[in-house]
Parts: structure tokens; sequence; C-alpha cells
């Protein structure tokens, strides 16, 4: 016959094991699986490690920003991106306090994107009436944007948070279409990140 002690301890001691190696074995399965990565709903490109942006925007008031660097030249791709940055923004209804779209400018940058003539062109193209465009500018020196980006490639819009980091990058598209699906993936991730942040 059994010690029924015996038996208890052993039946203890099984299941502070189990407690113990279970989640061991679930995180290892899990890893091993990418269940973590699948799960993962944002449609830009996590930034790892992510790019402190305080050398341009420290005198800013914190809030979530849409930023874009500035090519030499702003060809489709340049006007699509500013566009739909336009877009997004409007898009955002009640948040739209909220977020700001940046542009920042070098001394390599085309200087016509200050003139209203290049605004209106851009709004023509898309049939469009333009409006009060809310694209905040800011100039910095092309060497500070090469410190800044110099882990990924300035070719996106990249999504800031409150404290000036750049933690999701999106592509930039020279086909309209193209450049409207990446507006719609754009303004899913802002909407998702505001829903989960209080700040801004």
């Amino acid at each position: 016959m059994s010690d029924p002690v015996k038996s208890n301890n052993k039946k203890s001691l099984i299941l502070v094991a189990v407690a113990f190696i279970l989640p061991v074995i679930l995180a290892k399965i899990a890893l091993d699986t990418d269940f973590f990565n699948r799960g993962v709903t944002n449609k830009g490109e996590l930034l790892n490690p992510v790019l402190d942006l305080t050398p341009v925007l420290a005198e800013t008031e914190p809030k979530w920003r849409m930023v874009y660097v500035l090519p030499a030249e702003c060809d489709l791709r340049c006007e699509n991106t500013l566009f739909a940055m336009q877009q997004v923004h409007l898009s955002l209804g009640k948040h739209v306090e909220r977020v700001v779209p940046v542009v920042i400018s070098t001394e390599s940058s085309p200087k016509s994107l200050l003139n209203s003539t290049f605004w209106q062109n851009v709004y023509t193209r898309f049939g469009a009436h333009e409006g009060p465009h809310t694209i905040q500018m800011l100039n910095a020196k092309q060497k500070i944007v090469n410190d800044m980006f110099k882990n990924v490639e300035l070719n996106g819009i990249f999504v800031v948070d409150t404290l000036n980091n750049g933690m999701l990058k999106h592509p930039t598209f020279v086909d309209e279409s193209e450049a409207v699906e990446g507006s719609r993936a754009l303004l899913s991730d802002i909407k998702k990140l505001l829903k989960l942040s209080r700040i801004g």
C-alpha cells in the first residue's frame, strides 16, 4: 500500500516542474515558428534600433509625426509622397491635432517647394482643390540629416513618436495607385499608434 503523503509530494513536485518547464518550451516553440512576428500587425517596416531625430525636432512641440526628407530633386515619387502625407493627415479626423506632417529640407533640397506654385501643381495633378497645406517645413544641415539616418535609407516616410524616436518606415512610390495604397497603410499604422498612446 502506497504512502499518500509521498504520493502527494510526488504530484506537487511534478506540478512545480511543469510550471517552470512548460513556459520555456512554449517560448522556444513560439520563437522557432516565428509566432510573435506573425502576430505583429504594423504595415510599415519596424526600425531597430529606432532613429533619434532630436537634432532636428528638439525645438518643436511634442507630437506624433510623419517625417520625410526631401531629395535633391522633387520628382513624381516626391510629389506623391507629399500629397500622401497631406491626405493621411486630413484623414485623421478628430486626431488631426495629434500628428504633424514634417518635411526636412537641406541645402541640397529644391527651393521651389517654398512657393505656392509648386503646391498648386501637386494638387492639380491629383485632381484636388488646393487648400492650406499643413506640412511643417524644417531645415537642417545635410551632415546632421546623414548622421540621424546613417543606419537607414532616406527613401521613405518615417513615423516618429512624441520623444522624437523614428520607429516605423513606410515606402514611397512613383506609381499613383501604389502611393494611394501606401497612404492607407500609413494611416492604419498611425491610427493604431494613436489608439495605444495618450501622449501627443
